[in-house]
């Protein structure tokens, strides 16, 4: 009599589930190759806006026309599937051209709330300080809040919600400053250059063709789950002590060794600079298929998260100084390895980091 055999199960065991830092690595790869089909030779820019997409911030772009800076926010809002909205900005611009506003119906004699150009999940807000205060007052609680006041009743944002606002670094006439607290909102301030020859030509060659066309590959649901993913991404407290004594840096250079710009910084960056710095660097790190972030995360996105916090004297104006030249010589002051709280995570500022996945490439290039 043969020996009963224990039942098998056939069944296939099931392929362990993707870690969500993987999916979130994979899926926006797939969303920055797709948009370099269209958006050529603006790397730096485009991954810049995928890390204020992925932290929830707002992004400021500074360049000359003709950089792709409204291709880029509408080719992402397609890829996406988010609701793209463009406003131009202009002198005489009022606040209900952009939030809305009340209209009174004689056949109802009720009023009803039209809602402006804002609520979408991309909004690009062209030549931004070309706007007066007021209307620059009602985008401040639309970048803050994330809500809009009309007669008293308020109308939450649609989430995902971008603000991407451009400005005309070359002219002056006919433009308002920025207030200091509304573009200490803006998470960072990218600097747009020129392409080089050789995407220049691809550009030219596109435009010639016609231009490409891309497709949708996630939605701003998965989105929001892929932010979640970033949120999780472990920071050490050591590479916290570094974003915070980069800001420090601004505020008390004396400390660091760099008595020469006491009289050069007349406001270092606010507490919301080392706060931009250590999402923009978790966000970063998903991006580089990292579930931790390093001090190089938070030096390649330092210049963009603190040049516009930084308010230079009279003086350094005078000399030609900029907070970018500021900014280099505090990076290069503030030793990563320093501080109270230990070393640094993986690496140190100018050394390889060894662990995998690090050396995934990526268009943010570390600041030197």
């Amino acid at each position: 009599m043969s020996t009963p055999q224990p039942p098998t199960d056939p069944t296939p065991a099931a392929p362990a589930a993707e870690r969500p830092i993987e999916a979130a690595s994979r899926d926006l790869e797939a969303v920055l190759h797709e948009v370099k089909r269209v958006v050529v030779g603006q790397d730096a820019m485009l991954e810049r806006v995928l890390v204020a997409l992925l932290t929830g911030g707002h992004v400021l772009l500074e360049g000359v026309p003709g950089l792709a800076k409204t291709l880029t926010v509408k080719t992402l809002s397609t890829v996406l599937g988010g609701q793209f909205r463009r406003v131009q900005f202009t002198p005489d611009l009022v606040p209900a051209d952009l939030v809305g506003t009340r209209i009174w119906r004689p056949d109802t004699g009720t009023f009803e709330t039209q809602l402006g150009p804002v609520f979408g999940n991309l909004l690009l807000a062209d030549e931004i300080n070309r706007a007066p205060a007021k209307v620059q007052s009602a985008l401040l609680e639309v970048m803050q809040e994330r809500q809009v006041t009309l007669g008293g009743e308020t109308f939450a944002l649609p989430d995902p919600f971008l603000v991407l606002a451009t400005q005309n670094p070359i002219e002056s006439e006919g433009t308002y400053p920025l207030p200091e607290a509304q573009v200490d909102r803006f998470l960072l301030k990218v600097l747009v250059e020129y392409p080089s020859i050789e995407d220049e030509a691809t550009v030219v060659q596109q435009a010639v063709a016609g231009g490409g066309q891309v497709r949708q590959l996630i939605t701003p649901e998965r989105l929001l789950r892929h932010r979640e993913t970033v949120r999780a991404t472990h920071v050490d407290p050591s590479v916290v002590r570094f974003a915070v004594q980069l800001a420090d840096a601004t505020r008390h250079p004396e400390r660091y060794g760099l008595d020469d710009l006491r009289g050069v910084v007349d406001v270092g960056a606010s507490p919301r600079g080392p706060i931009g710095m250590v999402q923009a660097a978790q966000a970063l790190a998903v991006l580089r298929g990292r579930d931790y972030v390093t001090t190089r995360d938070v030096r390649a996105l330092a210049p963009d998260v603190l040049r516009h916090r930084l308010v230079l004297s009279y003086e350094a104006h005078a000399d030609g100084m900029t907070p970018d030249d500021v900014l280099r010589r505090v990076m290069r002051a503030v030793d990563p390895s320093a501080g109270e709280l230990g070393g640094t995570v993986g690496d140190d500022a100018d050394g390889p980091d060894d662990r995998p996945g690090a050396d995934r490439p990526t268009a943010v290039a570390d600041a030197a």
